[in-house]
């Protein structure tokens, strides 16, 4: 595949055998971002972890000061008694057997899903079709709840998911190219300060092995990871 004029003057400004600060990264994939949308700026964070085994697959939640700048799709699985409370909260979507029916059928146009605890043997089957999206609902990362009001409030106000995956890293998406450097740090910080606090007690060696900064089809910019652990 060819590289745009603008990819390959991207390229000759990241020093690939460097690492930069959080605060050079941040201003950095400012300036090298190829697109003519507001691109999304992700974080890849490799960690020492083998996700093979139980007690090492690291997952969590994490709620950005700032938000991820992009408006999420809530869908709102729950019994009749709570739609209200999630149609108030914002959601975008709220029912169950009709959207049941859906998923089956293979709509998946939403980003996150929360259900109340009772409906969770009809969403059960949708295993197939949802796991691998990342959008079963799962109690550890709070959208398995009876209190779907405060759960779309969170979701809509900047909280994200993040899991490792099979290769023991996480990828996530920490904001966009138009927030300013002090927002896209704030929100790196807090993504990279949750992942060091859910260390397994079982990793040996190096937890923090690697993390790059990139946007939507730029170079990834390659961090400190010293100056991150600390």
């Amino acid at each position: 595949m060819s590289l745009t004029k603008k990819r390959k003057v991207a390229n000759t400004k990241v020093d690939k055998n460097k690492v930069y600060s959080l605060k050079e990264a941040a201003s950095l994939v400012k300036e090298i971002n190829c697109t003519k949308f507001d691109s999304s700026v992700d974080l890849h964070i490799r960690l020492g972890v083998d996700p093979k085994k139980a007690d090492q697959q690291v997952r969590g939640t994490v709620s950005l000061p700032h938000g991820t700048g992009k408006t999420k799709r809530v869908l709102v699985l729950c019994t009749p008694d709570k739609e209200t409370d999630a149609k108030n909260a914002g959601a975008d979507h709220v029912g169950l057997d009709e959207f049941i029916t859906k998923i089956e059928g293979g709509w998946t146009d939403i980003d996150v899903i929360i259900a109340t605890p009772s409906v969770m043997p009809k969403i059960g089957k949708l295993g197939k079709v949802l796991g691998p999206r990342n959008l079963m609902p799962n109690p550890k990362t709070g959208t398995v709840t009876n209190d779907v009001a405060a759960a779309v409030n969170e979701v809509k106000g900047g909280k994200i998911a993040f899991k490792v995956d099979k290769a023991g890293i996480v990828h996530a998406s920490i904001g966009r190219v138009s927030f300013d450097q002090n927002k896209i740090v704030e929100n790196s910080s807090e993504l990279i300060n949750a992942i060091l606090k859910l260390k397994p007690t079982t990793a040996k060696g190096t937890y923090l092995k690697g993390v790059s900064m990139a946007s939507t089809m730029s170079p990834g910019i390659l961090l400190d990871t010293k100056l991150l652990s600390n």
